[in-house]
């Protein structure tokens, strides 16, 4: 008895293994994830390479089932005949278009359903046609399309030759007169505007070196502020009364905007004069005593009967309370023989000389 005892376990070991294997089966069919399958004829008219027997099938991307029989069509060797067993509840239609798509880079096939809205007759067998050229691989493509590419220029090679030779005729022309075109295009960017602006050429006004001996310093503080003049003088351009066509200025600059050079060379001049108390440029370091407030009411050329260099400045000095202590209008004008910018520039510098001189002496007696 105690022999046979191990025999009895071992056979009932194996009766269970074989009946979990069955009742395994059994769910995996019914419970587990594959259920009912329906099974449906695709036909693809072309080579299908490297579609085995078990490819998945994949319908709009997710796997429904897999490829259970392939043939080729006995009318037609060209056309393939598979069979492909999915879920039954996978909505199958008529008119699902079929594909072969290569996964991965070894390129696995396998069989693509996409759509499809035509529900098929009861009872009648479901055979998809499988879109033409299904089977091609992008490798097959690019080899077809290039094929077409050759076929087309070996078709067309003659008229290619002339087009080429008439390129090269138009390029040696081209060579041959880039002078020219040269020459027409700079003519065009001066029509138009365009191409690299002309170099602008920058002048300075002068303060007067020679202001004379210091017979009176200055006793208190004095600021120059900025001047105020109107916005047509808020300027580096070269002003003309009238208005006109003057081409020798197109490239002309004043080293600043014509108010900061005005109180930057009065300044200058005052230093000249007394360079111990000379004045600031604003009050903003400390209150000064006495502010040279300047109004710039003329800086320009006047071609109206005798061509001339005109300014015309307002001054007034206010003290810390804001009183006008003293005001003056100081004017010069200077000869101009000749309208160009060097004559001009020097005109304006013995008229501002004048004027620097002339407030000067105003200024120290006032203060």
């Amino acid at each position: 008895m105690e022999t046979r005892a191990p025999y009895v376990l071992i056979g009932s070991f194996v009766l269970a293994a074989i009946v979990a294997v069955f009742g395994f089966v059994y769910w995996l069919n019914n419970t587990g994830g594959i259920g009912p399958r329906t099974n449906y004829h695709v036909q693809f008219q072309g080579p299908v390479p490297g579609l085995l027997v078990g490819a998945g099938v994949l319908f709009n991307g997710i796997r429904v089932g897999e490829v259970t029989q392939l043939g080729l069509a006995p009318d037609n060797p060209r056309f393939v005949n598979a069979t492909i067993s999915v879920a039954s509840a996978t909505p199958v239609r008529a008119d699902t278009r079929v594909g072969l798509d290569f996964q991965g880079l070894t390129g696995v096939p396998v069989v693509t359903l996409e759509g499809g809205m035509i529900v098929a007759k009861s009872g009648e067998p479901l055979t998809l046609i499988a879109d033409a050229g299904a089977g091609q691989s992008m490798t097959q493509a690019a080899r077809d399309a290039l094929r077409r590419v050759d076929t087309v220029l070996e078709d067309n090679s003659g008229p290619l030759k002339d087009t080429i030779a008439n390129l090269k005729t138009f390029s040696d022309g081209l060579a041959r007169n880039t002078g020219k075109i040269d020459g027409i295009l700079a003519g065009l960017e001066k029509v138009t505007g365009g191409g690299t602006p002309a170099q602008k050429i920058t002048y300075d006004l002068r303060a007067p070196q020679n202001v004379g001996p210091a017979g009176k310093t200055f006793s208190a503080s004095l600021a120059i502020p900025e001047p105020t003049a109107v916005a047509m003088l808020q300027t580096q351009r070269m002003l003309f009364s009238p208005v006109g066509d003057n081409p020798g200025f197109a490239d002309f600059l004043w080293a600043d905007s014509i108010p900061k050079l005005v109180q930057a060379r009065l300044i200058d001049s005052f230093e000249n004069y007394d360079i111990a108390h000379a004045p600031l440029r604003t009050s903003d370091l400390g209150q000064a005593d006495y502010q040279l407030l300047i109004d710039i009411r003329r800086f320009r050329i006047a071609t109206e009967g005798e061509t001339r260099v005109e300014i015309a400045l307002s001054a007034r000095i206010v003290d810390k309370n804001g009183k006008v202590v003293a005001s003056r209008l100081v004017e010069a004008s200077e000869k101009l023989d000749k309208v160009e910018p060097a004559a001009a520039v020097a005109a304006f510098d013995a008229a501002f000389a004048r004027i620097a001189k002339e407030l000067i002496g105003w200024t120290v007696q006032a203060v």
